[in-house]
């Protein structure tokens, strides 16, 4: 990344349907928020803030530092409290370009998706992972737009409607490095323990 590109991992919420937090579910070992901000870190994204909500002192007490949470206190009402709370606070730094949003259900989505995505970064970037086709994460918003998303990311759309209207998304075609499959439901994790889920 030629420009300095943030990470936002959106990480805040309950898994209504996964039986629990995703973010403390486990692949191989590794909590999920663990191998999301891996994979950021190796794609480059500096600096990096996890937006937590539900189990936020256990998805705190997993991350490096502790200092890259932030509290959606309205986690509650769906992605886009996570997404404003998120900007708001990248937006206290003077240095990124752009971010790179990424999700914490998406293991399967690696450092070279996000780097692909993030190429070329500036601060009126739009651009979007596209598997086959059909849009997905990682999210690569210019700082330019960050007030504007903050106004419109309501209940679980997050950036949607406002990606929607916008002429100059570029998709950018990622399906020959992974796949974007999201995890719904602990059988989409081979080898996941939980407490309510032993292996």
């Amino acid at each position: 990344m030629a420009e300095q590109v943030a990470g936002l991992l959106l990480a805040a919420g309950a898994g209504r349907r996964f039986g629990g937090p995703k973010a403390l579910a486990t692949l191989n070992g590794e909590p999920l928020v663990q191998r999301a901000l891996r994979i950021m870190k190796e794609a480059g994204c500096t600096p990096i803030r996890v937006v937590i909500g539900a189990a936020a002192d256990e998805v705190r007490a997993l991350l490096p530092n502790p200092e890259m949470a932030v509290v959606a206190e309205d986690w509650a009402t769906g992605m886009g409290a996570s997404l404003r709370t998120g900007l708001a606070e990248l937006n206290h730094l003077k240095e990124p370009v752009a971010t790179l949003v990424h999700l914490v259900d998406l293991p399967w989505v690696g450092p070279e998706i996000l780097t692909r995505v993030a190429t070329n970064a500036t601060a009126n970037t739009v651009a979007r992972a596209a598997y086959e086709g059909t849009p997905g994460h990682p999210v690569l918003l210019g700082r330019t737009w960050w007030p504007e998303i903050a106004k419109t990311a309501e209940g679980d759309r997050g950036a949607r409607d406002w990606l929607a209207t916008r002429k100059d998304l570029t998709l950018i075609e990622c399906a020959d490095l992974g796949n974007g499959r999201d995890v719904d439901h602990r059988a989409d994790l081979p080898n996941e323990a939980s407490p309510t889920n032993p292996a």
